[in-house]
C-alpha cells in the first residue's frame, strides 16, 4: 500500500511449499475477485522486500503449514499483522497458530474471514487506516508561541508524541509570526469582500488576512501539516485574533488549533488524517448531567462545515473576528486524546440546534452525548474537545485498534 490515494491493497502471501501454488491460485481467484467487487479496489501480491515497507503487514494466508514460514519473516515485517483467509485449504487452521504466536509475543494482529462482503468492509477500513497511518507518521507540527497560562492539566510529553505517533512537535516563537505580520506586504487574498459581507470591518478583514498569510508562510517556511497558536497573544500585540485565520486554514487542509493546546492539535489532526474532513476544537461551556447533552462553544469553526455564518467579535476580547456557525442539526462525534497519549475519549453524540448566547464564545452548539456526559465532570482530557459533524466513531476506534 503506498503513500497518498491507495489504489491498491497489497499483500504478501504464504503458500506451503508442499501446495501446488498455481492450483491454490487457480483455486482462490473467485474468492479474491469478490473481495476487490466489494473493496471496489484491486488486492495484489507484492514481494517480500515491498512487504517489509508497508506500515501495516496484510498476509494471506492461502493455505495451512505456513506457521514454520511466518516465523522466518515476522521480525522483517511491521505490526499490526492482519491476516487475510479464505474457507480452503486449512488457511484458518494455520492464521490461528499464527495470531496465537503473534499475542503472546506482545504484538497486535488480527485474522480476517468471512464472506467477501465482510472482508471487503475490514478492508476498507484498513486502507483507510493505512493511508492515515502515512500522513501522521513523519508529520511536523508547529507550536507557535507555547500552551496558554491555563492550559496547566494539557503538558505533553514531545518524545512521547513522537514514539507513540511518528509526529514531530516543532517549537517556533511567537515573535517569529509578530515579525511575519509586522513586515507584511500587499494584501492579496481575494476573500475581503466575502467577508465584509458577512459583517467584518474592513479593518478587521484585512487584519485576518494578514494574519491568515502570516501563519501560512510560517507552516511553508517550517513545513507544517499544522499548527497550534498561543492566540490571546495577538490581542495585546497587535490588537486582533487569529480566529479567522484559524478557521480558513482548517478549511484549507492546514490543521490549525489555538490557545496552544497540544493534545487538542494532536486530536484535530487525526481526525484530519482518518476522515479528511475539518474539525471544530470547542469548549464544553454547559454540562446537563439529567439530560446528557453539553454545549460546545468556540471562535474558530470551519466555516464549511457550517450551514451559516457571520463574522463578529471575539467573544472574550471584543475586538477582532470571531466566526458566529450555524450547524444543520445531525450526527456528530465527540473525541479528544489524553495528554499521557494513552487514553482517549470518544463518543457518538447528535447536534441538537445552534445557540445564540450573550455569554458564551461565538458558535455555540447543543448536543446529545450518547455516552453520557460524567466524562467530562468526573475525569476529563483538559477543556477543549474536539467535534466532528459527522458519525466516524467506529473508523477511529479501529484506528486504534490496528495501530496502537
Amino acid at each position: 500500500m503506498e503513500g497518498g490515494n491507495i489504489m491498491t491493497v497489497s499483500f504478501y502471501e504464504l503458500i506451503s511449499p508442499v501446495h501446488d501454488k498455481n492450483s491454490i491460485d487457480k483455486s482462490l481467484f473467485e474468492f479474491q475477485k469478490n473481495v476487490e467487487k466489494f473493496l471496489d479496489d484491486k488486492i495484489a501480491a507484492v514481494p517480500l522486500e515491498e512487504a517489509k515497507k508497508l506500515p501495516v503487514t496484510l498476509l494471506f494466508i492461502k493455505s495451512g503449514g505456513v506457521e514454520s514460514e511466518f516465523l522466518k519473516i515476522y521480525k522483517e515485517l511491521k505490526p499490526p499483522y492482519i491476516l487475510l483467509t479464505s474457507e480452503a485449504h486449512n488457511s484458518l487452521p494455520a492464521a490461528m497458530e499464527i495470531l496465537s504466536f503473534i499475542k503472546q509475543k506482545g504484538e497486535n494482529g488480527e485474522i480476517l474471514h468471512g464472506p467477501a462482503e465482510y472482508i471487503a468492509s475490514r478492508l476498507g477500513f484498513i486502507k483507510k487506516i493505512i493511508n492515515a497511518k502515512h500522513k501522521i507518521n513523519g508529520a511536523r507540527l508547529g507550536i507557535i508561541g507555547k500552551p496558554s497560562d491555563w492550559l496547566i492539566g494539557s503538558s505533553i510529553d514531545y518524545k512521547k508524541v513522537k514514539k507513540t505517533f511518528g509526529i514531530e512537535l516543532v517549537n517556533i516563537e511567537m515573535a517569529e509570526v509578530l515579525n511575519e505580520i509586522k513586515n507584511h506586504g500587499e494584501i492579496k487574498n481575494s476573500q475581503i469582500e466575502k467577508y465584509l459581507a458577512k459583517g467584518a470591518s474592513e479593518k478587521e478583514s484585512k487584519n485576518s488576512m494578514i494574519i491568515y498569510d502570516s501563519l501560512k508562510n510560517i507552516c511553508a517556511k517550517y513545513k507544517l501539516s499544522g499548527f497550534t497558536l498561543r492566540c490571546f497573544d495577538l490581542l495585546t500585540s497587535i490588537k486582533s485574533t487569529g480566529c479567522l485565520a484559524l478557521s480558513m486554514l482548517n478549511d484549507e487542509g492546514i490543521t490549525a488549533g489555538c490557545e496552544g493546546d497540544i493534545p487538542a492539535l494532536l486530536s484535530m489532526f487525526v481526525l484530519r488524517a482518518l476522515t479528511e474532513l475539518p474539525s471544530f476544537m470547542a469548549n464544553p461551556s454547559v454540562i446537563d448531567p439529567q439530560n446528557n447533552t453539553a454545549i460546545f462553544a468556540h471562535c474558530t469553526v470551519p466555516t464549511s462545515i457550517t450551514e451559516e455564518y457571520i463574522l463578529d467579535t471575539h467573544f472574550e476580547s471584543g475586538i477582532g473576528v470571531g466566526v458566529k456557525g450555524r450547524f444543520v442539526p445531525g450526527e456528530c462525534t465527540i473525541f479528544k486524546i489524553s495528554p499521557t497519549l494513552d487514553k482517549y475519549f470518544l463518543s457518538p453524540a447528535h447536534i441538537l440546534r445552534s445557540l445564540n448566547r450573550e455569554n458564551l464564545c461565538r458558535t455555540q452548539i447543543e448536543v446529545s452525548v450518547e455516552t453520557g456526559v460524567e466524562y467530562f465532570l468526573n475525569n476529563p482530557y483538559g477543556n477543549h474537545h474536539i467535534i466532528l459533524n459527522s458519525n466516524q466513531v467506529e473508523l477511529i476506534k479501529e484506528f486504534f485498534k490496528i495501530i496502537f
